[in-house]
This record gives C-alpha cells, structure tokens and sequence, in this order.
C-alpha cells in the first residue's frame, strides 16, 4: 500500500450515492466546521434568549457583553491566563513526574504498593479546598502553593494509570525477556515503559485541563494576580461579563492543553493511534 493510501482516512458520498474517499485534511477540516457551526448555534441561541427575555448582565451576561469585556480589558486578561498557565504547567510537570515516579517505585519494590496506595488515596480525598488555605499562610501568596495544589489534583491520576500500564504487559513478551536474562531495568526499559506510554497520555488528557482547576481553586484562596483572583474579584463585585471572560479564557486554555496532548500523543505513539 502507498503513503497516499495510507494518508486516506475519511468517507464521503457523491450525488449519484456512491462512496467515495477523502484525504485526512478533509476530515480534520468537516470537523473543525462541524464544531464551530454547533459553538456558533449556542451563542446565538444564548444571546437571542438574553436579548429576549431582557435577563439582567448580574444575573447572565449576553455574550456579546461578555466579548466586549475581553476586547475591553484584552492586557489584564492575557496577563492573568499566563500567570494561570504558567502555575498549571508548573503544577502538571510535578504531578506528572511524582506520579510516574511513586508508579516506578511501587512497581519495582511491590512489598510497597498497598502502603503508598492507602497514603495516595487519602491525599485524594482531602478536598483540596481546604489545603490550599494553609498553603497559602505556610507559603504566602506567590506561585508555588498553587503549583503545590496543582501537583496535588494531577498525580493520582498519573499514578493510577502508569502502575496500570507497567502491569499491562503481555506474559509472553516478560517471559522472553526473562528467558534473555534481562535485568530488571531491561524489562522495564523494553517492556514495562512502553506498555505503561499509553495509559499515560490517557492520564494527561485528563489531567492537563485539570491542572487549570487546580491553579484557579488555589488562586482562589488567595493570590495577587490569574484567571482566580480575576474571577473572585468579578464574583465578589456581581460582575458577572468579567467572570464570564475569565471563565472563558480558563476553558480555552483547557482545550489547547487537551489538544496538546492529543498532538503530542500522535507523534509519540503512533503505533497505538
């Protein structure tokens, strides 16, 4: 089969019914339209039922107010969604290597697992709206409670997903490698890590827009600058456009992050894809 062959992905009907092919861009291109003609119905349909029912801004904001804000005041809201992003990132580069870390590590001494299980769920569990508070009197109003909240929310997950992927190994494929004399680092090298590269990227389209909450939910506590204190200073003022405009450029970070991933993914492991 050709690279063009291989290139065609998608399926198409001309007007006499029959199925023709498509090039992968014209897939990629009907799904970008697809998307932006449903995003385009719902804010119409949003603005129309506010222009209608003459909803007050304080109670829904139409959204062409809610664009005039962030034409408006466009330089307070880039800057509040790179300190956002900036403490995201910071936050998922910590979890993601603590998660992959601690996976490694009760992988290799499994005498371990059950114990870091038990202290990683309860972590888990302890609503972070509470810990975010102390981190912030503990550590002051910078950036590193809120990548500590961040890394907190991001690494469960990374760690649930990569001790499954490193246990997902075929028999088969171990006991060659044990018939090789393979050490453990081997094994693991050849065998477990590519097994568990899969299962990550799972766990990172679902942590990379959480790390967003998880920066909003610590700015929210307290900080001087980001889409959370922007967002609590609009909420605490009944200014619901600017919460609105923070909201939404917290959502678009949210989907580039995913998209990312995606991305990234495909260049990686392309042989899963």
């Amino acid at each position: 089969m050709s690279e063009k062959n291989l290139e065609i992905q998608s399926f198409a009907y001309d007007h006499n019914g029959k199925r023709e092919l498509l090039p992968h861009h014209s897939g990629v291109m009907r799904d970008a339209i697809s998307v932006l003609s449903i995003v385009g119905i719902v804010v119409l349909v949003w603005e129309i039922i506010v222009r209608v029912q003459e909803i007050p801004s304080y109670i829904l904001p139409a959204p062409s107010a809610i664009a005039q804000t962030l034409t408006g005041r466009a330089g307070d809201y880039i800057t509040a969604t790179l300190v956002t992003l900036g403490e995201a990132l910071g936050g998922l580069v910590l979890g993601l290597a603590i998660g992959i870390a601690v996976a490694t590590l009760i992988t290799f001494w499994t005498h371990l697992e059950r114990g870091v299980l038990a202290l990683a769920i309860l972590l888990k569990a302890t609503p972070m709206v509470a810990i975010a508070p102390l981190l912030i009197i503990w550590l002051g109003f910078g950036p590193l409670p809120k990548v500590i909240i961040t890394a907190i929310m991001t690494f469960f997950p990374v760690l649930i997903n990569v001790h499954a992927g490193l246990h997902a190994v075929e028999g088969a494929q171990l006991s060659l490698l044990h018939s090789l004399n393979a050490s453990r680092w081997e094994v693991f090298r050849y065998a477990r890590w590519p097994s568990a590269q899969p299962y990550l990227f799972t766990a990172l389209k679902v942590v990379a827009p959480l790390s967003l909450i998880g920066a909003v939910v610590a700015e929210w506590a307290g900080a001087s600058s980001g889409l959370g204190r922007t967002m609590w200073l609009a909420y605490a003022n009944l200014n619901l456009p600017a919460l609105f405009a923070a909201v939404f450029c917290s959502a678009g970070m949210g989907i580039t992050l995913y998209i990312a991933v995606l991305v990234l993914e495909k260049r990686l492991i392309f042989w899963n894809t």
